[in-house]
């Protein structure tokens, strides 16, 4: 441990659970910037032993990470574990819950796509299975529609820039986290990895869209773009997603909005107004990933007008929306169903194919 300490600090895990955060979710205290930046540069070198990680990790679930800590996880995680590469077109890097879907439509796929055709560059990363629910992912419905995945981050950029859609694997493009997928796995709970997975950035974009369950999260959210010294965002849109996943929920919900320099702004919408007029249970499907493949290919080659087209074509105005290549989302939902029509969209598609 001396040699440790030498090297990382004067805080070892055991340490912190002692002094500051392991004791319980109503006594514990927050950790300074620096301890946790230590805490995780400590993880990712593979110092702690398997019980002391353990016990870390729900020590900070019971007792929430605050914004700083988890700015500090994140940086470190930029900078020790997060290959970059950057593409010439700036696009929206859209940082799902990487657990994945297990009941509804994974409909992320076919949104980028649409959102692409009509002029919008789209980044999206995942991973294969991650802990804890180790559901489809949007690799999963990629390879499913014959879709390389397993690039390393130059060709997911050269990707991003030859057909207007990217896809970053975790393990090329974040491969210290990646090393930690069986200790996760093993925890059976989300710790504050799968948090600061989705904004690891790979494609350095301007522009982040995300999902969150409550509103509340949205703002720690922007709140650790905020006190990021390694991320550069500029904007972010937050919705209220499906499972978790930045496919948006139907019905009534809640969209914030954050740009660099001004507070979050949160307002409500009806999806039926954009024509997405359905209840959740109407995008459950029987194999997420064979069968949202099936209906990502049959909605872009303009063979289906369903609920699945109409949700398709409102994420893909979202995320026109987001990178702000639309006015509004009426406008965006206008663009998608003209590339769905057109034969854009599936233009799109065959080029990712043929990747």
């Amino acid at each position: 441990m001396a040699q440790a300490s030498q090297e990382f600090g004067e805080w070892p895990l055991k340490r912190l659970m002692t002094e500051v955060v392991g004791s319980g979710h109503k006594s514990a205290d927050d950790m300074t910037r620096e301890q946790a930046r230590e805490a995780f540069q400590r993880i990712l070198a593979g110092e702690p032993d398997e019980t002391t990680l353990g016990a870390f990790w729900l020590a900070n679930r019971w007792k929430r990470n605050n914004p700083e800590e988890l700015a500090a996880y994140t940086d470190v995680m930029r900078e020790e574990a997060v290959i970059t590469a950057e593409p010439d077109c700036d696009p929206v890097d859209c940082g799902a819950n990487y657990d994945g879907k297990h009941t509804s439509a994974l409909l992320g796929v076919g949104a980028g796509v649409v959102a692409a055709a009509a002029g919008t560059p789209v980044v999206v990363h995942s991973g294969d299975g991650v802990p804890t629910q180790k559901e489809t992912a949007y690799k999963h419905v990629l390879d499913e529609l014959g879709v390389r995945t397993e690039l390393a981050p130059q060709e997911s950029a050269d990707m991003v820039d030859e057909t207007g859609f990217g896809f970053y694997y975790q393990p090329e493009f974040n491969p210290g986290v990646h090393d930690l997928f069986d200790r996760r796995d093993q925890m059976g709970v989300r710790t504050f990895v799968n948090t600061i997975e989705t904004v690891a950035n790979p494609a350095n974009a301007d522009v982040h869209l995300g999902s969150f369950y409550h509103l509340a999260f949205a703002k720690k959210m922007t709140d650790l773009l905020k006190e990021s010294e390694a991320l550069e965002f500029t904007r972010a849109i937050f919705f209220q997603g499906m499972e978790g996943y930045d496919d948006i929920r139907p019905g009534y919900t809640k969209v914030a909005e954050w740009d660099e320099g001004e507070d979050l702004a949160d307002y409500e919408i009806e999806t039926a107004e954009y024509g997405m007029e359905m209840e959740g249970d109407d995008l459950a499907v029987d194999d997420v990933t064979a069968d949202s493949a099936a209906i990502t290919e049959a909605v872009l080659a303009g063979e289906r007008d369903d609920q699945f087209a109409d949700a398709i074509a409102l994420n893909g105005a979202f995320r026109m929306y987001a990178r702000q290549d639309v006015d509004s989302l009426e406008d965006g939902l206008e663009r998608a169903r003209e590339v769905i029509d057109d034969g854009s969209a599936a233009a799109v598609l065959e080029d990712l194919q043929s990747f």
